[in-house]
């Protein structure tokens, strides 16, 4: 199979060097430094821009689409421009072939579920956006469900908790702290790409996914842990309440620091999903020996 990763990067990078072996993979990226880091992963270059049509024209026929552009972190008009619009080009774009892909994965964010007080939350779990940027999101996941059908194409989206892996650990700002309390919701970046090559191989039809590890943890508890594992002390800690009262804090900010909830992997796990770090003391192994050799 012959499968287009649009935005080809932290994940699209890893899901190129999985799928290498067994497929035909072209990255997408526009940068010279993003086309490079394509050829390093072992896929095909390209240079496009999802939001421009003409551009996408340079993309081979896809069998399967992966859609992981960023918006490059900016704020929500950025994220409309990528994430709704350049979603809505790519789909219409690639679907207008004669040789039409069968089917898109696009890579979303738990951060659409907005606060639940810790409480539990699945594929079935109302959504809730709290900020612009996750009510963009949330707008992008209903064009990658429903879009693709109107052309006889299948979307499902892979809902990726806090992603983390290499050159991601921040094990400095929890070591360091102050520490908020609320939960961690994670997932290595070796198993975010995993579950959307376990979602495409195996042609599951799920409209949406939870790709999230087995062990959602209070950051309290995971700082403390990470600290006992690094022979560090054990770092400041805040309640949220105390987070709030900073004077400087962005109401976007503080929206995040009120949103607490728990994300289940209940759902892909039942799919028969194996992880290759099923909690954070898997995958921040090789980080701490790291820390510890320095």
């Amino acid at each position: 199979m012959r499968v287009a990763v649009l935005g080809c990067g932290y994940v699209g990078l890893e899901l190129a060097r999985q799928l290498g072996d067994d497929h035909e993979v072209v990255g997408v990226r526009r940068s010279d430094g993003g086309l490079a880091a394509v050829e390093d992963a072992g896929a095909e270059a390209v240079r496009a821009d999802v939001t421009d049509a003409d551009s996408l024209a340079a993309v081979p026929d896809a069998d399967w689409l992966v859609f992981a552009a960023s918006s490059g972190g900016r704020g929500a008009d950025a994220a409309r421009k990528v994430y709704v619009e350049g979603l809505e080009t790519a789909i219409d774009h690639f679907w207008a072939r004669d040789d039409a892909p069968d089917r898109l994965v696009y890579t979303s964010s738990t951060g659409v579920y907005g606060d639940h007080g810790g409480d539990w939350v699945d594929e079935e779990t109302p959504l809730d956006p709290r900020t612009e940027k996750t009510e963009v999101l949330a707008e992008a996941e209903r064009i990658a469900r429903e879009r693709p059908v109107e052309h006889g194409g299948h979307g499902t989206v892979a809902r990726f908790a806090g992603l983390y892996g290499p050159d991601r650990y921040r094990l400095e700002r929890y070591l360091d702290g102050p520490v908020t309390a609320g939960y961690l919701n994670m997932v290595h970046r070796d198993d975010a790409a995993g579950a959307v090559r376990f979602l495409l191989e195996g042609d599951h039809r799920e409209e949406v996914v939870l790709v999230v590890d087995d062990e959602p943890v209070e950051k309290w508890a995971f700082a403390d842990w990470l600290a006992e594992h690094c022979d560090a002390p054990f770092p400041p800690k805040q309640t949220v309440e105390e987070r709030l009262a900073d004077s400087e804090l962005s109401e976007t900010a503080k929206r995040r620091v009120r949103t607490s909830k728990r994300c289940s992997n209940e759902r892909l796990r039942s799919l028969g999903y194996e992880f290759r770090h099923p909690t954070f003391r898997s995958g921040y192994r090789a980080a701490i020996e790291a820390y510890r050799a320095d």
